[in-house]
């Protein structure tokens, strides 16, 4: 991908929520994109599996339909009790 190209469409639920988040100091060099509707995020640099929406990874994809039922915190597990060895 061009550092400088335009990107229409998200990689990883191909929505067109896309803008720009960040450039390089250097102009030309990269650029940061981000989805307001995944929050998926990436650099103009990347391979292609990471920016061109026809390369990710199928198994990586998310519909921005299913996003509202995904659980936004993963549940995390009690803190073990100290044992006296430790």
């Amino acid at each position: 991908m061009n550092s400088t190209a335009a990107v229409a469409v998200c990689p990883r639920c191909r929505s067109d929520t896309v803008g720009v988040r960040g450039k390089s100091a250097v102009a030309g060099i990269w650029t940061v994109f981000g989805c307001d509707t995944c929050f998926y995020v990436w650099r103009s640099t990347e391979p292609d599996e990471n920016t061109d929406p026809n390369k990710y990874p199928v198994v990586f994809r998310l519909k921005p339909e299913e996003l509202s039922k995904l659980p936004a915190v993963p549940t995390v597990r009690p803190k073990r009790q100290a044992t006296e060895n430790r």
